[in-house]
């Protein structure tokens, strides 16, 4: 099994948080859009990541 596989997990619940942080009512209230860009972008790829491993894992190579 991957050592990296806590990482990614833990890459995807930084994803949720960059989402929900809440930023609006200060200076950076400007830049919420890029914020959950970011995380979405986070989420999907070690998701992603995630799942080519299990199927990696799954055909036993």
């Amino acid at each position: 099994m991957d050592n990296f596989v806590f990482l990614y997990l833990a890459c995807i619940l930084a994803g949720f948080a960059l989402i929900n942080l809440p930023l609006a009512g200060s200076l950076l209230a400007g830049i919420q859009p890029v914020t959950s860009l970011i995380g979405i972008l986070t989420i999907l790829v070690f998701s992603l990541v995630l799942i080519f491993k299990g199927i990696i894992a799954l055909v036993g190579k």
